[in-house]
């Protein structure tokens, strides 16, 4: 990847937490931890890899997401903005009675989105019928999962790389957000998953393990894992919650909590100044 496009898409991530950011504080509400730790992923997805037409939302040739965290909002709804689905003001509606931005992924109302998600465990087996239904109907769009760390605690995660591996679904790309924090502490402390590159290559998967806040890394991994034929693919990124705002970062207490006048402030003037500083890198 060429340096003009990495600082392109390491733009594109910082403009989705500041955008995410101003959504949080205007609705006083939102999980900030996990979307700030996927920011990266959703530039590469959205301006870089995925095979999508914000203009026509239900292209059947398009590339599908499914956020399975789906909390991340704070992520997915600034990307689906920025990317040109639907206009960025739309964004002061979120988690407002009178709007369709709930906190939680929304698919009927919102353009965009492939998947209502927000009961942790299910999008897996969500993308997984999508990838199958693709193959039944002779298409070769690629289905992508976003998964939580935390969020593979659940057993239907691993029922689903059951029968990923069963019907060898090399157009399902799965991404494990593993920031290793979760809502009450780290995942080591909660439940540990232990080696995931073993567990995961155990279930069939072909697995690489990557740092993802690295979008040149990241972008290899899934041109990588198209690549990849016979069986279904994990990307493990390993990122930071709160990845970008100095206070949060490593965090579990930010899993969803509200700043404070004090800390928007601070967290915002941390995400400009670095979005500044790759302008002037441009």
């Amino acid at each position: 990847m060429s340096p003009e496009r990495t600082n392109f898409l390491m733009k594109k991530a910082m403009e989705i937490r500041i955008t995410g950011l101003k959504m949080v504080q205007k609705a006083h509400s939102g999980h900030i931890g996990g979307a700030f730790s996927l920011s990266e992923i959703m530039a590469v997805l959205y301006f870089e890899k995925m095979r999508i037409d914000p203009q026509r939302p239900l292209w059947e040739d398009r590339d599908r997401l499914v956020l399975s965290k789906g909390h991340a909002t704070v992520a997915l709804y600034p990307t689906l903005a920025l990317r040109g689905y639907f206009p960025a003001k739309e964004l002061n509606m979120f988690r407002r009675l009178e709007g369709h931005l709930s906190g939680h992924a929304e698919m009927n109302h919102v353009p965009g989105v492939d998947m209502s998600t927000g009961s942790l465990g299910q999008g897996l087996s969500a993308a997984l019928g999508m990838a199958l239904g693709g193959r039944l109907a002779g298409k070769e769009f690629y289905s992508y999962a976003v998964l939580g760390d935390g969020e593979i605690e659940e057993g239907q995660i691993w029922e689903a790389c059951m029968a990923a591996n069963k019907y060898k679904l090399d157009h399902l790309i799965v991404i494990l957000d593993s920031n290793k924090v979760q809502l009450d502490g780290t995942v080591k402390e909660i439940m540990d998953s232990g080696d995931l590159v073993k567990k995961f290559e155990s279930f069939g998967f072909y697995v690489q393990s990557i740092d993802g806040h690295d979008v040149a890394a990241f972008s290899d991994a899934i041109e990588s894992a198209k690549q990849n034929v016979g069986c279904p693919s994990m990307v493990i990124a390993n990122t930071v919650k709160g990845k970008g705002v100095s206070f949060m970062e490593g965090k579990s207490k930010w899993h969803g909590k509200l700043p404070d006048d004090e800390q928007f402030e601070e967290a915002f003037k941390e995400l400009e100044d670095r979005l500044k500083e790759l302008e002037m890198q441009a």
